[in-house]
């Protein structure tokens, strides 16, 4: 697409280093601007599909990480800009109260994705700020039955109905009766309450934080209650939590969708100078996720954490003391996916011979040529792997 940022940035051939300190030049810019502290949160959700990265969600880790990031921040004011695919909702929980603690204002910056954990930590937000771009989800926790992940929300529908169907007749179907066995009173029990923890925080925070300045009501200028702000929370929750209106855990919920809700949402388009950061923050996450081996970021205007992946035999790694490792990037203008190896000692020749069949070793030149004619810049992404490995790459 001609004259997008995607290309700006392409075309400019930045390593990963670039990148990351690209991001910091453009929170400096933003707090400037906006008289505040921003900082980035963002999980790389294509790497946790293809390679099957399970720390990808929010977890106790992350509380942990921001916690140390963040404690002597003297900021009054935070945002947060959020990418997510989910996870803990206790630890949700614990990273709104230690920004809540820390901070007299705790804003949001949604433009790309935040769903489940990711949108209920947004919700607690004094404000939320939106792109076009950006989108929030249904809050309906996930659980795992047997071998299955469903809705903690639709397994509680299912069990009530089948529990007043026994009633009616007497007995249970044997196929019922079969997926019921699958967990016990104490887990049905741990799906409850997963269900019930979102709905309780939501009723918690959006009277405390996101309602404490609505005054009127926008129509008719109505002064509003306590009570009022308590049943527009239980509104918006119910909604959020009933995945039999969205239909899709992954349901992407815009703007609009949102302030049907009841909700407020400031749409950042109409403030072009920090729309137009919020923009390049986001175009400069997708390139660097795709020329590194980074699958979470914790980034403000002074700090970078990253969190790491490689893989061995298609398993997680961390400092990998292994002769050989394998990983991927992917092209951020036509969208190849490039599978590499990197070796660091010898190997068996059967062994490198049948890794060649499906992947690339890595170029001493550190230069790989996409199809599409666009160049990556694999330096930095060198200088991670070998610092991860604690080895050096066998050229």
């Amino acid at each position: 697409m001609s004259g997008s940022l995607l290309n700006e940035y392409i075309e400019k051939r930045m390593s990963a280093m670039d990148l990351e300190n690209e991001l910091m030049r453009l929170i400096k810019e933003y707090n400037k601007i906006k008289k505040s502290f921003l900082v980035i949160i963002a999980a790389d959700m294509e790497k946790a599909t293809s390679q099957h990265i399970s720390d990808i969600s929010l977890s106790m880790s992350d509380y942990q990480i921001l916690h140390e990031m963040l404690r002597k921040c003297h900021s009054k004011s935070i945002d947060i800009y959020i990418e997510t695919p989910g996870g803990s909702g206790e630890a949700t929980e614990e990273i709104v109260e230690f920004l809540h603690t820390s901070f007299d204002t705790v804003d949001f910056v949604i433009a790309g994705e935040a769903k489940s954990a990711g949108t209920l930590m947004a919700l607690s937000a004094d404000e939320i700020y939106m792109t076009d771009s950006g989108s929030l989800g249904p809050i309906d926790a996930q659980v795992r039955i047997g071998r299955s992940v469903v809705s903690a929300f639709d397994y509680v529908q299912w069990m009530e109905t089948k529990r007043k169907e026994a009633e009616k007749t007497k007995q249970l179907n044997p196929v019922d009766a079969t997926m019921i066995a699958q967990i016990t009173p104490g887990e049905f029990e741990g799906v409850f309450h997963a269900q019930q923890l979102a709905v309780d925080k939501l009723r918690e925070w959006l009277p405390k934080y996101k309602f404490k300045h609505w005054e009127k009501t926008q129509t008719r200028k109505i002064p509003v209650t306590d009570e009022m702000k308590k049943a527009r929370a239980e509104e918006i929750a119910n909604n959020l939590i009933d995945h039999s209106k969205w239909r899709s855990h992954g349901r992407s919920l815009k703007r609009k969708d949102l302030e049907e809700l009841g909700l407020r949402i400031n749409n950042l388009e109409e403030d072009p100078p920090i729309c137009e950061i919020v923009y390049r923050i986001k175009t400069v996450i997708k390139l660097l996720f795709g020329s590194s081996t980074h699958f979470k970021m914790y980034i403000t205007a002074e700090e970078k954490i990253f969190r790491d992946a490689l893989t061995q035999g298609g398993k997680g790694a961390g400092q990998l003391q292994v002769p050989i490792a394998e990983f991927e990037v992917k092209c951020p203008k036509c969208g190849k996916r490039h599978l590499l190896y990197a070796k660091f000692g010898s190997i068996p020749s059967g062994m490198e011979k049948k890794i060649k069949e499906k992947a690339m070793k890595f170029p001493a030149s550190n230069k790989l040529d996409c199809e599409c004619g666009f160049q990556f810049d694999l330096t930095g992404l060198r200088n991670q792997i070998e610092k991860q490995t604690g080895q050096k790459i066998i050229d």
